[in-house]
């Protein structure tokens, strides 16, 4: 994939909800917390992400989703448990929905994504620090849609997924470049919009 992202031609057969996980522990702390070594067991909620939930649920501004997908990491299932509990839908993993993978700035202070952000700018396919580039996060989000597209229709599908890798699915189905993937505002902690 280049700089310019193939298209989710519309009309969809589902309507889709993007959310990024709540507040985390991981956020707490300032860490970059994106390889399954320590994403799955560790890092799930903070106590203000719990909150954050438990407000958004008793106010919920959405159509009630028919289907619930979520990143594996452990502060993503544990949003999408509030919700699956919730509505009483049942948790569905996908691995494509998981946090951009930033190599060696894993464990590292989360000041350094501004200095992966920029090579991003210059460069969607660059792997500079080892970090998966923003052209392989926009294949396999826009895969996971694909997939979705192909085995349900008229459904309202919930996906719990990542502050990094929601940016670049929303920048692709927008069809704009996708260096420009910080451009636009970025999805809050328990943040939910629509996909265009």
């Amino acid at each position: 994939m280049a700089n310019t992202p193939p298209t989710l031609r519309l009309p969809r057969r589902n309507r889709y909800l993007l959310m990024r996980h709540g507040h985390s522990e991981a956020n707490a702390a300032g860490r970059i917390i994106s390889r399954p070594e320590r994403g799955l067991s560790g890092f799930g909620l903070s106590p203000r992400g719990h909150a954050q939930l438990k407000a958004l649920l008793a106010d919920w501004p959405w159509p009630p989703p028919d289907r619930l997908v979520h990143s594996d990491f452990r502060r993503t299932t544990e949003t999408a448990g509030w919700i699956a509990r919730h509505f009483g839908l049942p948790l569905s993993a996908d691995v494509g929905l998981r946090e951009r993978n930033f190599g060696e700035l894993e464990g590292l202070s989360d000041c350094h994504y501004p200095d992966v952000w920029t090579l991003d700018v210059d460069d969607p396919e660059h792997q500079v620090f080892g970090v998966e580039s923003v052209t392989s996060v926009a294949d396999r989000m826009l895969a996971v849609i694909a997939a979705l597209e192909a085995e349900a229709h008229s459904e309202t599908i919930l996906l719990v997924s990542h502050g990094d890798p929601l940016q670049i699915l929303l920048t692709a189905v927008e069809e704009r470049p996708l260096s420009t993937h910080r451009n636009r505002e970025p999805l809050l902690p328990a943040g939910i919009v629509p996909l265009p």
